[in-house]
């Protein structure tokens, strides 16, 4: 039967893609980064920057905050922003950024894990 190798290659073809869309997130988590959090967290998420050091960001390779970062925290952090004492310290990204990128992003975090 021909459909046996048809099926195969119609399998082999959705790994790939699968494989590929997994590496363009990845790609894109830290082009997100970039664009939208290293100017106050840093590229290697230290948080080491002028605008960092001004608003008191945390320093993400430390082993204590990755240990009490919560996702759904994370999440509507990004969205929301944080603001105190009626100054903004993070601008909300709900309107520029996805759910997905949102992910993304808290996976790229996780990454500057020590």
């Amino acid at each position: 039967m021909k459909t046996k190798p048809i099926m195969k290659t119609a399998a082999l073809s959705i790994l790939l893609l699968t494989l590929y869309g997994v590496r363009t997130r990845a790609a894109d988590a830290g082009e997100l980064w970039e664009k939208n959090c290293a100017s106050c967290h840093g590229k290697d998420g230290r948080g080491d920057t002028k605008m960092g050091k001004k608003v008191n960001v945390k320093d993400y390779t430390d082993p204590k905050f990755q240990a009490e970062f919560k996702d759904d925290k994370a999440a509507k952090t990004i969205k929301e922003g944080i603001t105190e004492n009626g100054k903004e310290r993070m601008k909300p990204f709900a309107e520029k950024l996805t759910d997905d990128d949102i992910k993304a992003l808290i996976a790229h975090i996780r990454t500057f894990k020590k």
